[in-house]
């Protein structure tokens, strides 16, 4: 008898925590950092591999106590481990001058894994108990999984973190007690002591598990200025949001502001999202707030007077009383994160002067692409402003970042929406040496190329100040009035010039002096025909990010690491792209410890693999899990992003797609479950990885045709449709992991814990594997990959025979 319904939660409890962990770390550190310890942290599920191939038979003799035990340290281990990472002084900033941080994080690994080592250690025992009933073993631990992955993205909408923390360790204890039951092992002691840990989660506390931002956070400094206090905070999957305020030292945030402002920004609150990316919500009072006119974004307001703007990101609503206080008429507003948007409506509707109830203004939650592909209106401004932290995007920390908001497909769409002679107007933080501003730029004139123009400096406008760059594109040219007033804006507030329609060099570089023009050069060159040269000349990666790359913010070259080590003592760790290295760094390590847990089983585990075949039928266990693993995480991944333009919210996309494979991958393993009849498991897995080719192909073949439409529809829909793509698909993925394990189950059981092990140190590289190739040879790419892999998988079946299409 299988514990099923205990396998299935503690499978959903599994994913939640890894989901879970990287929302906690991406509040305490930033979003890169939790990735690379979330990574090496699931190699727990390899270990799990190796520790139950090393156990051999007594693991199998003992399973119901194995299988309740490891359920019920999961609950221990999941928020025990997590407030001792908390206690440990490791912070990722100082890894690169202090020897003690990777030991530290060396430390976190640990503790990071143990959890996942005991869920692993539960599911790999039911599948070696299961023999040739692992495909129904297999579609509980999916299923459980899929389910886990939507309800941890739905609870985070309703508790902060460090709660929804205690109930995944609480799913652990009832996991426990309901396999006691169902394994009539211990019943009532068992359930009672399961009980007991699910209870004890809720004891804890909460000082002991709420996640604290790094010190080099915004919000941590911030918080060190004598007389900041919190006033509110409030979290959802979108980020933790939380609010501050100085009566005594006032804040003052307003990007780009000129030097030669005459007034300073009003009193103004401070919100930050995971301890970063901060914006502010500003007091509006009786006197108009004069310094908006002083910031490089009103550049537009001065070039002509829109009558209907568009702000992308309205955030704390800045953009929007720019809009307001310089003379808009009408101004839709777009914010993905309602809970930032409830802020400005509620409890600081006074403060901001109901900024989002004016009648001037229309609020919309949602994401700007998704916006833009519904909507059939037309604007005389389309803004979107620096939406991130000057210190991560200067240090390189958004680098894995994906963001479909600077695209060249992206601003294609921005164009369509214009009016005749209207603006797109895009601020960001200038980064020395010059790179976003640069590769701005070049997205715009590729764009502008793609819709046909064959002189796109005639639509272009580039000025800078001493913090920010504004550039501006035209539906239409430039005229020689707009060009007057330009000049006139950037003389009386010190910007410069970086390029307009007819600029000469002598106009360039003349108030925040660099030692070269190089934002002019650089425009000269994408202009001009010398853009190829340049991008490949220039120290850091300018070329344009599109749909299927969509990392605008990954600017690293590898012939500039040389250069940037040795500047490394001089302040040279800016120009490190550290996010990028990570990744890299991350990968390394998760091939070594792959490497040693594969290894581990074949020296130390007597008698492994020397029936049925020998050293050929491990080679072929290998290749043949090795490859399911890769392929199946390189598929998720690439369908996540791929449907961030059909569904707009990325957490949306997220937990779609996860809960999605993960089910109905789960009901096509209960199928071969069904139809398990012994012989024929090759040719099964080859006709799958065939139908997997296919579906593949035509769900992304549909998407790249339909994004566009399918976005203008209503959620639910959007919804109904992803799923109903990703369904036939996934079944189909489910099905040749069951096939091979129970393969397995007949020639070689012993050999099992180590497909497992096998399978999982290969999704952990997966994960990381697949997000380099994106950035370097683009989604499609590590789909058609996914597919061979799945091809590999039925040609190394790792049965006695070699028959798979026959």
């Amino acid at each position: 008898m299988l514990p099923l319904f205990a396998l299935a939660i503690v499978s959903a409890a599994g994913l939640a925590y890894e989901i879970l962990l990287m929302r906690l770390f991406s509040i305490i550190q930033w979003h890169h950092f939790a990735y690379m310890i979330l990574s090496l942290a699931l190699l727990g599920f390899g270990a799990s591999g190796t520790a139950l191939s090393l156990a051999g038979r007594r693991a199998e003799r003992h399973y119901a106590a194995g299988f309740a035990v490891n359920a019920a340290l999961f609950g221990i281990a999941s928020i025990a481990c997590f407030a001792l990472a908390l206690r440990l002084p490791f912070n990722a900033e100082e890894l690169l001058w202090d020897p003690a941080q990777p030991l530290l994080l060396c430390a976190v690994y640990a503790l990071l894994a143990l959890p996942f080592f005991f869920v692993a250690n539960a599911v790999g025992l039911t599948l070696m108990a299961a023999r040739e009933r692992v495909g129904g073993a297999y579609a509980a631990d999916l299923v459980g999984a899929g389910l886990g992955s939507l309800g941890i993205v739905l609870l985070l909408f309703a508790v902060f973190p460090h709660m929804a923390l205690r109930m995944v360790a609480a799913l652990g204890g009832i996991a426990a007690a309901l396999a006691c039951i169902e394994l009539r092992w211990r019943p009532r002691t068992g359930t009672l002591a399961g009980l007991a840990v699910a209870a004890a989660a809720f004891l804890l506390p909460d000082a002991w598990l709420e996640p604290r931002p790094s010190p080099y956070k915004a919000l941590s400094q911030a918080l060190e200025v004598s007389g900041t206090r919190i006033v509110d905070e409030r979290s959802s999957p979108l980020g933790m949001l939380t609010v501050i305020a100085n009566e005594r030292i006032p804040l003052r945030h307003a990007p780009g502001l000129s030097l030669n402002a005459p007034a300073e920004p009003p009193p103004q609150l401070g919100v930050f999202t995971d301890g970063d990316a901060m914006t502010a919500i500003t007091r509006a009072g009786d006197a108009e707030p004069v310094f908006l006119g002083y910031l490089s974004s009103a550049l537009p307001y001065h070039l002509a007077r829109p009558g209907r703007v568009l702000v992308l990101g309205a955030a704390g609503g800045m953009d929007v009383l720019q809009a307001l206080t310089l003379g808009a008429a009408e101004i839709h507003a777009v914010e993905l994160n309602p809970q930032l948007i409830d802020l400005v409506r509620g409890p600081f509707a006074d403060f901001a002067g109901h900024l989002y109830s004016r009648e001037r203004v229309r609020v919309h939650t949602g994401e700007a692409r998704g916006f833009i592909a519904a909507s059939a209106d037309r604007f005389d401004l389309i803004q979107l402003s620096a939406l991130d932290s000057y210190a991560a995007s200067s240090a390189g920390l958004y680098a894995l970042n994906e963001s479909y908001l600077y695209t060249v497909q992206a601003f294609e769409a921005y164009l369509d929406r214009l009016a005749p002679g209207g603006y797109l107007s895009v601020t960001r933080w200038i980064k020395l040496p010059p790179r976003d501003t640069l590769k701005l730029l070049a997205t715009a004139v590729e764009a502008l190329r793609a819709r046909g123009d064959a002189e796109p400096g005639h639509r272009l406008v580039l000025i800078r100040g001493w913090q920010t760059s504004t550039l501006l594109v035209k539906n239409g040219f430039f005229g020689e009035r707009e060009l007057d007033a330009l000049r006139d804006f950037c003389r009386t507030r010190s910007f410069d010039v970086a390029w307009y329609p007819g600029m000469t060099a002598a106009e360039a570089n003349r108030y925040n002096i660099l030692d070269r023009p190089y934002f002019y050069s650089a425009a000269l060159a994408l202009l001009g025909g010398g853009a190829e040269r340049f991008y490949d000349e220039y120290k850091f990666n300018l070329r344009p990010a599109t749909d299927d790359r969509p990392y605008f913010s990954n600017f690293f070259k590898w012939t500039a690491l040389p250069e940037i080590v040795a500047l490394r003592g001089q302040g040279g760790r800016a120009l490190l792209e550290g996010g990028y290295l990570v990744l890299v760094a991350t990968l390394a390590q998760a091939l070594l410890a792959s490497l040693v847990l594969i290894v581990l089983p074949l020296a130390l585990a007597p008698g492994l693999g020397r029936t049925a075949g020998g050293g050929g039928a491990r080679s072929r266990t290998l290749a043949y899990f090795g490859a399911l693993g890769l392929a199946f995480l390189f598929l998720e991944i690439v369908f996540i992003q791929k449907l961030i333009l059909v569904l707009h919210e990325p957490v949306y996309a997220a937990a779609v797609v996860l809960s999605a494979f993960l089910v109905f991958a789960g009901l096509g393993s209960a199928w071969t479950y069904r139809r398990r009849a012994a012989g024929g498991e090759q040719r099964r897995v080859a006709r799958a990885a065939l139908g997997i080719a296919v579906f593949c192909a035509a769900d992304l073949l549909a998407l790249e045709a339909g994004a566009e439409a399918l976005g203008a529809l209503p959620l639910v829909p959007r919804i109904a449709i992803a799923v109903a793509a990703i369904a036939p698909l996934a079944f189909l993925m489910g099905q040749p992991f069951p096939l091979g394990l129970a393969q397995l189950a007949r020639e070689a059981p012993g050999r099992i814990p180590w497909a497992w092990a096998i399978n999982g140190s290969a999704s952990v590289i997966s994960a990381v594997l697949a997000t380099l190739l994106a950035i370097h040879f683009g989604l499609a790419a590590v789909a058609v990959l996914a597919v061979g892999l799945y091809a590999l998988a039925a040609l190394a079946f790792p049965g006695a025979g070699h028959r798979p299409f026959g």
